[in-house]
């Protein structure tokens, strides 16, 4: 499964964190990711009432200064503040604890009884590994078993 502090992320999260917080959001995740010619520095930013677009250019305007001062990345790059939508990815130990509770779809890299793909309701208390009750019963799986997990929302 992939990380989200890269060096990149882990540089600048600390002095992002509290800005975003007092503006009413959390950091979802930060990646810097190179995608064709151009780079990429994804902020994601998460609140309990939702994110649009409104505070997605709130939190953009916010940090993009602090960047600048900052100056992590030497390359040119595309800042994104984004919202981690509702089928949200769960990339790291503290998003599957968040999620704990929610109806998940978790891809495998390795299949478990001809499986790669398994859907359940998410419980983990640590987020190292997690447990899954599933249509056809219960499964633990290891966290870095999971090549992708999201949120699995259904539509009424």
């Amino acid at each position: 499964m992939a990380k989200s502090n890269t060096g990149i992320a882990a540089k600048i999260r600390p002095a992002l964190e509290p800005l975003i917080e007092n503006l009413g959001y959390r950091i979802w995740d930060i990646v810097y990711v190179k995608e064709g010619a151009d780079y990429y520095l994804r902020i994601t930013i998460d609140r309990d009432e939702g994110v649009d677009i409104d505070g997605c250019e709130l939190v953009h305007r916010a940090i993009d200064p602090v960047l600048d001062e900052l100056d992590p990345i030497q390359d040119a790059y595309y800042l994104q503040v984004e919202s981690p939508g509702l089928e949200r990815e769960l990339r790291t130990p503290e998003h599957f604890v968040y999620c704990s509770g929610q109806k998940i779809v978790v891809k495998l890299y390795k299949a478990i009884e001809g499986q790669k793909m398994l859907t359940g309701v998410l419980s983990t208390e640590d987020g190292k590994e997690i447990t899954l009750t599933t249509a056809s019963g219960t499964v633990t799986l290891p966290i870095e078993s999971i090549a992708k997990a999201n949120i699995l929302f259904e539509f009424d």
